[in-house]
């Protein structure tokens, strides 16, 4: 008999069920609605919301006279401005905690500091964050790497907010041996935090830990590696058709755990699935 655990505060974090909320409420005031890139990073929720009428653009160019949602993790000031120019409607939908992270890293830049960003240079919340200081920001995404800045001294430390409090505390060490002032402002939203601890917990007394949620989803890979850091055969699955009966094997405890991003109803499809095997 295998028994499943979910884990705390899995799925939908605050800043997705408002980017959501949005998207709903636009598509049902405007004719015509659009995002630039996934209004989040769960590809079956953005499937979702295309069938009720949502267009998700992946070049500015592309815009002709759509209502423009910006997307939860936001976009560049470049973009940004671009959206101005061409005089659409424009509904934000970034995340409060992104734009405190944004405000955050003008702030320390202004003030003097080298700006380090803990997080994936590629991810879209990144760039945007590193358009807001004109691209004068350090991205780093191993605590463990060589920092080389010459002549300033005054280093500033922010994260992508779905980074790990872990990962943060180990770059921050690191960046103190390297500098005479260090200020750090910790951008990591508590959702995030929330997750990975209750990810962590569950992953020390389970067999197998199945993570479900977008493989594009900096949140929900995250807690795939929380899971194996804790030794924890772990699984990162998007939707209950990647569950093999083998994994099983010899099996008692299942854990399960969703990224902010995960809808319900894929983590209530994904319990149902692993219910048959009993």
């Amino acid at each position: 008999m295998i028994k499943l655990e979910i884990a705390a505060n899995s799925g939908f974090c605050f800043g997705v069920k408002r980017a959501i909320q949005i998207v709903q409420e636009t598509i049902r005031q405007n004719s015509k609605v659009a995002t630039l890139g996934p209004i989040i990073h769960n590809p079956q929720m953005v499937n979702y919301l295309k069938n009720r009428g949502l267009c998700v653009l992946d070049n500015i160019n592309e815009i002709t006279d759509e209502t423009i949602i910006i997307r939860s993790h936001g976009i560049t000031s470049y973009e940004y401005k671009k959206l101005l120019e061409k005089e659409v409607n424009i509904v934000d939908a970034t995340c409060p905690f992104v734009k405190k992270a944004q405000k955050y890293a003008q702030k320390l830049t202004q003030e003097g500091y080298h700006l380090f960003i803990l997080g994936e240079k590629n991810h879209p919340e990144v760039k945007a964050l590193l358009s807001y200081v004109d691209d004068s920001a350090t991205v780093i995404a191993n605590p463990e790497e060589t920092i080389k800045i010459t002549g300033k001294r005054k280093f500033g430390l922010i994260a992508q907010t779905t980074q790990s409090e872990d990962k943060f505390e180990r770059l921050a060490i690191n960046l103190l041996k390297e500098c005479e002032e260090l200020n750090i402002i910790k951008t990591i939203c508590n959702a995030t935090l929330l997750r990975q601890k209750s990810t962590m917990d569950l992953a020390k007394k389970v067999d197998i830990m199945i993570v479900i949620g977008g493989k594009n989803s900096a949140n929900t890979n995250r807690l795939a590696e929380i899971a194996k850091s804790k030794g924890c055969k772990t699984f990162h699955i998007e939707t209950s058709n990647e569950i093999k009966k083998q994994w099983f094997d010899d099996v008692s405890k299942v854990g399960i755990t969703a990224g902010a991003s995960t809808p319900k109803w894929i983590i209530d499809d994904v319990k149902k699935e692993l219910e048959k095997l009993n």
